[in-house]
């Protein structure tokens, strides 16, 4: 570009040629040029949490008497702009840059600063009448600015986003384990036929996994309730005048509608990130959950007549460019991959949160950056799945009544009449003969015919009595 597309800005390490157009200033512009990395940046939702923080601190600011009428509420405005998403080209750093994201708090500081001086006529880049570190920055510090944000950020996107998507996908669940709870079907254990079950019930297991897993996911979000703002620095809170954090954690709980509390111990918030550690991990065990669902689903529909093709899993496209009238499971390989990256993210998460080097850990962004993608991937992949593949989810109830009358694991209940030994041998016998155990009891006679069916009765075996009752009665 020629020159003038530039305007020259200075920051203690002397002058710096900012882009004209720019509200970024200085630092940010050195930001960009040191960490020339990945392409990868900030998400809208941590944007949107750096917006709100710095325009509480603008309101508060204002109450104590740190800020002008005047300039607070230009800054006002222009956070409340950079959080409304307005201004979120104006957020370029890298991911992988300063480990306290440094770079981003300055970026935001000076684009709510030139844009605030622009609202009030000043001229961009002159840090007058509003500057980006003794005004939008009073009282803080990257140091606890940028955990509160992730946290917030976290935090918002898990309650407005994850959980009602997982809630959907659980009562569908539910729904399905209603529809299918009449239809019997021969349970597996190690891939091998074990005793019958009915489908509701393996629905029910899905339901209850995930019910489990939201649960283990609210119990972590509680955790990030706590927010590091008030530390600043190092953790004691040096240039932040008492009841200032308070204040400002008050209007972001309004703001929210979330419990937020100023840490206890701002040692532990800023030189541990165990929280989002913890909610990482949550995420990370959902992750499983999905793929043992995913997977069992995958294995009951497979086929459609050379597999169990005990499902019909709805047909989304077309599933192989070389084989004719293929469908694949395509919907369910997706939320698998999804499961992948997330399984993946905690990993760096978790590394991350071993960075904690005294009074400060040094990996933020890129735990920030992996745990926020974690949660869209499953608020995304969870409802796409729900929609499109649970929704129209059906069973094959022939294929399960046919499979259950030649499973050899219908002499489970003949053992405590008859003898292991002899059960065994019948089912044997069956296996060897091509036939059902039905067919080869009823021929040894081993029982009378009415005992016999009746003891045989699939359906029954899903029903089982409580156990120990004769002996008590």
């Amino acid at each position: 570009m020629e020159e003038e597309n530039y305007r020259i800005e200075s920051d203690s390490m002397g002058e710096v040629q900012v882009p004209a157009a720019a509200y970024y200033g200085a630092q940010t512009q050195r930001a960009i040029q040191n960490f020339r990395i990945s392409g990868l940046r900030f998400p809208r939702e941590f944007i949107r949490a750096m917006g709100l923080i710095k325009r509480a601190a603008a309101r508060v600011n204002l109450e104590l008497g740190f800020l002008s009428q005047e300039v607070a509420e230009a800054i006002i405005q222009a956070a409340a702009e950079a959080a409304g998403g307005e201004l979120d080209e104006q957020f370029p750093v890298d991911i992988f840059q300063t480990g306290s994201g440094t770079s981003t708090n300055m970026n935001a500081n000076e684009v709510i600063a030139n844009r605030a001086i622009e609202l009030l006529g000043g001229e961009v880049g002159s840090k007058t009448p509003v500057h980006p570190n003794d005004h939008v920055n009073r009282g803080q510090s990257s140091n606890d600015v940028i955990p509160t944000a992730i946290h917030l950020a976290v935090a918002e996107s898990i309650k407005g986003g994850l959980l009602p998507a997982l809630m959907a996908c659980q009562k569908e669940l539910e729904a399905k384990s209603a529809h299918f709870d009449h239809i019997v079907k021969i349970g597996r254990t190690h891939l091998q036929d074990a005793t019958p079950v009915r489908l509701g019930q393996e629905f029910s297991g899905y339901a209850r996994q995930m019910e489990l897993a939201r649960a283990r996911i609210e119990q972590a979000l509680a955790g990030l309730m706590e927010l590091a703002l008030g530390g600043t620095a190092t953790g004691t809170g040096l240039n932040a005048v008492v009841g200032f954090a308070p204040k400002v954690i008050a209007q972001l709980a309004e703001e929210t509608n979330l419990p937020l509390e100023e840490a206890k111990n701002h040692f532990a918030a800023q030189g541990g990130q165990d929280a989002l550690v913890a909610a990482s991990g949550s995420l990370r065990a959902l992750a499983v959950t999905l793929t043992k669902i995913g997977n069992d689903l995958r294995w009951l529909a497979s086929g459609p007549r050379c597999g169990l093709g005990e499902l019909h899993l709805p047909p989304v496209q077309p599933g192989s460019s070389i084989m004719p009238g293929k469908i694949n499971p395509v919907i369910i390989e997706s939320l698998l991959q999804v499961a992948v990256q997330v399984m993946a993210n905690d990993w760096a998460v978790a590394i991350g949160g071993q960075a904690g080097n005294l009074e400060l850990n040094v990996m933020l962004p890129v735990m920030a950056y992996n745990l926020l993608q974690s949660v869209e991937l499953l608020r995304t992949g969870i409802s796409n799945f729900t929609e499109k593949c649970l929704q129209g989810l059906e069973a094959n109830e022939q294929r399960c009544r046919e499979l259950v009358e030649k499973s050899l694991a219908l002499c489970t209940p003949l053992a405590p009449e008859i003898g292991y030994d002899r059960a065994a041998h019948i089912a044997h016998l069956a296996y060897e003969s091509g036939r059902t155990v039905r067919e080869v009891a009823l021929e040894l006679e081993v029982l009378p015919k009415e005992k016999l069916l009746k003891i045989l009765n699939a359906e029954e075996m899903t029903r089982p009595g409580v156990p120990g009752k004769a002996e008590r009665e």
